[in-house]
């Protein structure tokens, strides 16, 4: 394809699997391959975004970053949809509790993603539309995170455009049984809709805004391991 490689992925169109991992943090990425995967090859490091595929339990797997916030994981996203072959990304990521049921560490599967983001205007649709997960993924991602002793929360997360907003009320959302905020799956779910392919979205509780309670970065690069195995088991 004339559009591998693209500006931001300096890989061939073979070295991906068919399912990457997508954690936001280019070190976790790492800290995956590193960890989890053997034989694993780095295939991108393009602005520091990190991609790898080795094998995991025998299988073929990728994982790469996608940085921080929907544009950054609309580029790398749409890229491994439309030009390298990929069927499915796994987000694996942080996000904050808007849920009283919620902890620190607890299991999100993001069933759909609300988002305060323009990102489907492209779309040219005639009304709002639902960014929702590929119900296969969620279907085996709650089976093997209980096969694994976890249970998970599944529900609907908050995509947001901004980290700080003055405006922002994340009460608001709670009241609509909202579970967490992060910043990504909403385009990802629309990528992956419009390419005709597979999205889901796991998230760790890394902080819970209305106690102050939060993990380190060094925590959330290493220790949300869970969410991580289940992604692999899915993968």
């Amino acid at each position: 394809m004339t559009n591998i490689p693209t500006p931001h992925n300096s890989a061939q169109v073979e070295d991906f699997a068919k399912t990457v991992l997508m954690p936001g943090d280019p070190l976790r990425a790492k800290f995956i391959a590193d960890n989890y995967l053997s034989e694993a090859k780095l295939l991108n490091n393009v602005r520091g975004i990190n991609g790898y595929t080795g094998y995991y339990k025998d299988k073929r797997v990728s994982v790469m970053a996608s940085g921080m916030g929907m544009p950054s994981i609309g580029i790398y996203s749409y890229e491994l949809f439309n030009f390298y072959g990929v069927d499915n990304i796994i987000r694996i990521g942080s996000a904050g509790a808007i849920s009283g049921d919620l902890k620190l560490r607890d299991i999100v599967i993001a069933l759909s993603a609300s988002t305060n983001s323009n990102y489907a205007l492209q779309y040219n649709l005639p009304g709002s539309y639902s960014p929702t997960a590929s119900f296969s993924l969620v279907e085996k991602a709650v089976k093997i995170a209980r096969s694994l002793g976890i249970e998970p929360k599944v529900g609907n997360i908050f995509s947001s455009d901004t980290f700080y907003d003055d405006a922002m009320s994340l009460k608001a959302w709670q009241k609509m049984g909202v579970l967490a905020v992060e910043m990504e799956a909403a385009a990802l779910y629309m990528n992956a809709a419009r390419a005709g392919k597979n999205a889901l979205c796991i998230c760790t509780i890394s902080d819970c805004p209305f106690t102050g309670e939060s993990c380190t970065a060094e925590e959330r690069q290493n220790t949300f391991t869970k969410m991580m195995e289940i992604a692999l088991e899915l993968a």
